[in-house]
């Protein structure tokens, strides 16, 4: 793991945390369960772009998504969108769903939603199958994070 960006950003940050490994997963609920914690402690971290070269971190916790009114108003944007694969791995250094803030090829502004604060929560490790687990305001702190009201409960799975 000496190799790993984010085990290296987050150590040389000062945040307690510890590196949970695990195999792979096939829904969030799976993630938590093999991390040994609940849904909303499972945060992903989201690439959003306002234009070429100008991207935010957005942390969600699981069992919520993105409220894009709510993130555009924060943001005083009338547009912004979610990069395709290639283009947020370019912009952080990480493929998704082992995106995280820390040991991100370009340092952006992170913004978290409030539900997150308080809480042990578990982030993208870099790797597949790995996350790191550390206090949320410790995180946030480190960051710099804009924390808001940014989400809305996940709408339930559509049958059929």
């Amino acid at each position: 793991m000496s190799d790993n960006p984010a085990i290296a950003a987050i150590t040389a940050s000062g945040v307690p945390f510890r590196v949970v490994e695990h195999g792979p997963v096939r829904s969030l609920a799976e993630a938590a369960q093999v991390r040994g914690v609940a849904v909303p402690d499972v945060v992903k971290t989201l690439v959003v772009r306002l234009a070429d070269d100008d991207y935010r971190f957005v942390l969600v916790p699981g069992g919520r998504v993105i409220s894009w009114p709510k993130l555009r108003a924060l943001l005083g944007v009338t547009r912004m969108s979610m990069p395709d694969a290639a283009t947020a791995k370019a912009a952080t250094g990480f493929e998704r769903g082992t995106i995280t803030p820390f040991g991100s090829s370009t340092a952006w502004p992170v913004i978290a939603d409030e539900r997150v604060r308080g809480r042990e929560i578990t982030l993208g490790g870099g790797r597949h199958g790995v996350a790191l687990a550390a206090p949320a305001d410790a995180v946030l702190a480190v960051l710099g994070a804009t924390v808001a009201d940014v989400s809305d409960p996940e709408p339930p799975a559509s049958k059929g």
